[in-house]
């Protein structure tokens, strides 16, 4: 799971809040992590490797969108396997971890374990999170016919070097002046927090506000493909509704349990005792989201995958195809034929507007088919629907 508990642990002087969930059960806790990762671990990789007998009529193009939405798995995959490194070394050597309590101690590997697979558990899912944010934003674009690939470097530059830039800075904060003088106060621990959770709630705030823009986007663009709103379009535009909510609802679902968490620990900081009677609701409630951030945080790579593709079987098929390249070679000669046939008793200038309007809705329908990656039935009702199928 990702939390900054799990940075704020690696001090000896923790407060009592911390000290608090990370001693809860912990063979439980990190045996649940373990699972959790596992599982999410496979059921990515299984989803995102090609599958036989898929049509390669159906694949996708190579685009910004196609793009970022593999980072993102990346970054799932890659925060998973760190939580399950984290939490074997943790059920495997519990006196190993004992260590990090140690004010002062001679053996510095324990705490720098610690912080070391901490900032990389964070560093990844805040890199995931950055990644989402700029999904939105290149399909606001796409729509709006102003990103490509040659946007993906940007895309890039302001992920990672916004991702890196807050962990250590949060960090940097967080043990200065030492590993063995932080969390002395709030003081520290609160610049910490900010920047771990400020690109979650940037997520939870502008990506469902950028996701409405794309879809009334979508909406006027169906419409003026041919001057008319046919089923086949509204369909469509609801689809990739629903997909642009099942990204939300997914992530409401795996980082709710975060914020609810930290409230309520943050809550627990401000009182005197921790311990007393009137607090054990809020400290019950504490623990019980703990473990579900243990069990939900992990899962969001595997979730992710069915929001972005849907379900993709199980039949993985690991041999190189080329024969793709020969299906693109053979589509565009037949394109080049047969797209736009010469009409016997129409007059030149209504073919050559005919041509600028083909033109134009290729390009919608490459925008549209952007948004649509994964999703067969979409493809389909995009190619059935568009001039070139037609035979315009």
């Amino acid at each position: 799971m990702a939390s900054p508990r799990l940075e704020t642990y690696c001090c000896p002087n923790r407060d009592a809040a911390t000290q608090l969930v990370m001693n809860f059960q912990p063979e439980v806790f990190c045996g649940v992590c373990i699972g959790s990762a596992s599982i999410s671990l496979l059921l990515t990789i299984l989803q995102l490797l090609p599958k036989k007998g898929q049509s390669l009529r159906k694949m996708p193009k190579a685009s910004s969108s196609s793009t970022i939405l593999l980072l993102i798995s990346i970054c799932d995959i890659l925060g998973g396997l760190g939580i399950i490194f984290r939490s074997s070394v943790w059920l495997g050597f519990p006196g190993f971890i004992a260590n990090i309590s140690v004010v002062n101690g001679t053996n510095v590997w324990p705490s720098a374990f610690c912080v070391g697979s901490a900032m990389w558990i964070q560093l990844l899912y805040s890199a995931g999170f950055w990644w989402l944010f700029c999904y939105a934003v290149d399909s606001y674009l796409v729509v709006r016919r102003s990103a490509g690939l040659s946007t993906i470097v940007l895309y890039h530059m302001m992920t990672w070097g916004l991702a890196v830039m807050l962990c250590v800075e949060g960090i940097a904060l967080l043990y200065y002046p030492s590993l063995s003088s932080c969390e002395n106060g709030l003081e520290h621990a609160i610049p910490h927090y900010i920047t771990t959770y400020a690109p979650l709630l940037l997520v939870l705030v502008v990506n469902p506000v950028l996701f409405r823009r794309t879809v009334s986007a979508v909406a006027s663009l169906l419409k003026g493909r041919q001057g008319i709103y046919t089923e086949n379009e509204r369909r469509l535009g609801t689809e990739i509704q629903i997909r642009f909510f099942k990204i939300m609802l997914v992530f409401v679902i795996c980082w709710s349990s975060n914020i609810i968490n930290e409230s309520l620990l943050f809550y627990l900081e401000m009182q005197p005792d921790i311990n007393e009677m009137p607090l054990k609701n809020i400290r019950s409630a504490a623990l019980i989201t703990w473990i579900i951030m243990g069990i939900l945080n992990p899962m969001q790579g595997f979730l992710f995958t069915l929001a972005f593709y849907g379900w993709t079987g199980w039949r993985v098929d690991l041999k190189w195809r080329k024969r793709e390249i020969l299906w693109e070679s053979m589509s565009s000669s037949t394109v080049g034929e047969n797209a736009y046939p010469s009409p016997v008793n129409y007059q030149s200038n209504i073919h050559d507007s005919k041509k600028i309007s083909t033109t134009d809705s290729q390009q919608t329908d490459e925008a549209i088919s952007m948004l649509s990656e994964g999703n067969t039935s979409s493809d389909d009702r995009l190619t059935r629907s568009s001039p070139i199928y037609q035979g315009w």
